[in-house]
């Protein structure tokens, strides 16, 4: 085939979106890429392409303006265009469909280190775990606040601290200091990409592979992948009504490097720290040189008295990084969180968090500063907690007079969870499947089992029931389905 041959067989689409010439500048260098149009060929005039395709002479020339552009013709007045000289015949080899690449052996442990099950997709709904309730956020006053940042913009909308911005970090080291009982300075926050980022830079700075980590389980898996993804050595410790054992740790794994821990509200068995294994965990620390990752996600949500103080306002030997969020005070999709690091490691970790992603977009941290300074953050709070809290009763209500025969609830005095355990056998991933084909969504606690966990660390089976996200009528609604479920579920040999 022709040059000539081949353009009239082009057909341009002009209900299409895309412009007529930008079709035509895709064909031909789709053309070219394939071997097609091979190097040095001449094209026909642009007068005689117009009449072969149809379209005006304006069209041929903006594609063959940005074909020329990127190199793949090449022409001059008088002589004619051609296909570029220096273009290798073929450039476009199709490959196998399937066929990929192998990855590196840290690529390999980055895309496995974290299991993926597809919840939090779509609309929340009962009984949707660690999600706060968006429906009570003011995005209202969040759109008014950033409007007016973008009206003034100043300085700051260059290059930023990677630490972050300085306003909202002596604000969140108030905020801090007063709710939870850290003890920190605004120079010792760090702000990250929510907790996740946080967790993964603390990894990668303070381990090196084969390194012994301790890690509740069942626990939060997105605390471990970091580790899986940096080749440490997870080690599971056992989660009873005071916590983590430390005990157990102690004397299983007594070279550990770093304790990965959230003693002020466990997930997903709620419970929390006693202050006897606190301190047996801060002595082991400071005597072994370890280092303790407190992960203090939701801990502004206690029903049954004020907020606890952290683990890291007990520690006097600067062994204990405090790793927060605000996916679950604010909104998941703001995507900031924080590290509260002992003085000494306050530069590694800026340094690397410069490495990593020069620093967070700085315009929602400006937002927040404003948000907190002005009263909102606080009042927000308030508004959400005695909301969560109607929602929790709402759920143990509703539980306590019609699944009383089927479930029993763990501890319940805070967070945005309840854990649920079956009261006669029935298999938790299989009730689970069956309410999520009713649209409820009912986390196995078999999802929160590490991979390398010991017998020691099995745990009786149930659900985690999340509440803070669904109004009451939901959890109703919610329960109605579950009962169902469970009743069938009971049918089924286990």
């Amino acid at each position: 085939m022709n040059t000539a041959e081949l353009f009239a067989s082009l057909t341009l689409d002009r209900n299409a979106a895309a412009p007529l010439f930008r079709q035509l500048y895709g064909a031909v260098k789709d053309a070219v890429l394939r071997g097609t149009l091979r190097s040095g060929m001449q094209l026909p005039p642009t007068r005689e392409l117009c009449r072969l395709m149809g379209v005006s002479r304006q069209t041929v020339l903006n594609a063959w303006d940005q074909l020329m552009a990127e190199g793949y013709l090449s022409g001059t007045v008088g002589k004619g265009t051609f296909i570029g000289s220096q273009l290798p015949v073929g450039a476009r080899t199709p490959a196998p469909r399937g066929l990929m690449r192998p990855l590196s052996a840290r690529g390999t442990n980055y895309a496995g280190a974290m299991k993926y099950v597809g919840y939090h997709q779509g609309p929340v709904r009962a009984f949707r775990a660690s999600m706060p309730g968006l429906d009570l956020f003011p995005f209202d006053v969040w759109s008014r606040l950033e409007a007016r940042r973008w009206r003034r913009p100043d300085h700051h909308m260059g290059y930023s601290d990677p630490a972050g911005y300085a306003p909202l970090r002596e604000l969140l080291c108030v905020y801090l200091r007063a709710a939870r009982g850290v003890n920190c300075t605004p120079g010792q926050i760090i702000m990250t990409s929510g907790s996740q980022q946080g967790l993964y830079l603390l990894c990668a700075l303070l381990l090196d592979p084969g390194d012994k980590v301790w890690v509740e389980s069942p626990g939060y898996q997105g605390a471990s992948a970091p580790l899986f993804a940096m080749g440490a050595q997870v080690c599971t410790v056992p989660v009873d009504e005071q916590g983590m054992d430390v005990a157990y740790g102690v004397a299983r794994y007594p070279d550990a490097k770093m304790v990965l821990s959230t003693p002020s509200h466990q997930l997903p068995l709620g419970v929390t720290m006693s202050l006897q294994r606190r301190l047996e965990l801060l002595r082991w620390a400071g005597a072994n040189g370890a280092w303790i990752i407190e992960d203090d996600y939701d801990s502004e949500y206690r029903y049954t008295g004020p907020p606890l103080a952290s683990l890291q306002g007990l520690d006097s030997a600067d062994c204990t990084v405090y790793v927060g969020t605000l996916s679950k005070v604010l909104f998941p999709g703001l995507r900031l969180g924080y590290i509260v690091a002992p003085p000494a490691l306050v530069e590694p970790i800026v340094r690397a968090k410069a490495a990593l992603d020069r620093h967070n977009a700085i315009v929602p941290q400006m937002v927040l500063a404003d948000f907190m300074g002005e009263g909102h953050f606080a009042r927000h709070i308030k508004r959400t907690r005695e909301a969560y809290a109607e929602r929790r009763c709402a759920l143990l209500d509703g539980i306590a007079a019609r699944l009383g025969d089927q479930l029993r609830c763990g501890p319940a005095d805070a967070g945005l969870d309840l854990c649920v355990f079956f009261q006669r056998a029935l298999d938790q991933d299989q009730v689970a499947r069956m309410a999520l084909e009713q649209a409820v969504e009912a986390r196995p606690l078999s999802y929160y089992a590490s991979r390398v966990a010991t017998p020691e660390c099995a745990t009786a089976p149930g659900l985690l029931l999340g509440f803070s996200s669904i109004k009451p009528a939901e959890i109703a609604h919610g329960l109605d389905v579950l009962e169902k479920v469970l009743r069938a579920a009971g049918k089924i040999q286990v």
